[in-house]
């Protein structure tokens, strides 16, 4: 039996190559990577002075599987994108696209009206505009500002 000297560098190769692969594994996730994380739809939020104008990402999703709640200072949004793949297809499918329920609750910076947003879902894209509370919008007010006398 050959002695091998212990080295702790190779210990730490070891650990850094396991990082490096789950970090691959990341941009071109694999099926057991993919088991354990939960997908939310992406999101864009944008406020001008009379509204808040919220952007979702929801490919492949049709509105009937979607449930949009809207309270005066948060949206819920909750679905469930359907398997197409039926069961009885002969061969491989290899699939990196996510199925299942989501839910995800966005928090707004102002009040809104719940009772007055539009929506619209067009290529997968859901807009909802969300209207400020009237007390939530920015009133301009005139400071005039005096003079000192010398």
């Amino acid at each position: 039996m050959a002695v091998v000297r212990w080295n702790p560098w190779r210990e730490i190769d070891t650990l850094q190559r396991q990082i490096n692969d789950l970090f691959e594994e990341t941009i071109a996730p694999s099926n057991s990577f993919e088991k354990n994380l939960v997908r939310v739809p992406a999101a864009e939020l944008q406020e001008t002075e009379d509204a808040i104008h919220l952007r979702l990402e929801l490919p492949g999703m049709s509105a009937k599987d979607l449930d949009i709640q809207v309270t005066e200072d948060a949206v819920h949004i909750s679905g469930e994108r359907k398997s197409e793949i039926k069961a009885e297809q002969k061969g491989t499918v290899k699939s990196e696209f996510y199925y299942g329920q989501f839910q995800r609750v966005i928090p707004l910076s102002a009040r809104v009206q719940n009772t007055k947003v539009t929506a619209e879902y067009k290529d997968g894209i859901l807009n909802l505009t969300l209207p400020k509370a009237e007390k939530e919008r920015n009133k301009v007010v005139k400071i005039n500002l005096e003079q000192p006398t010398a």
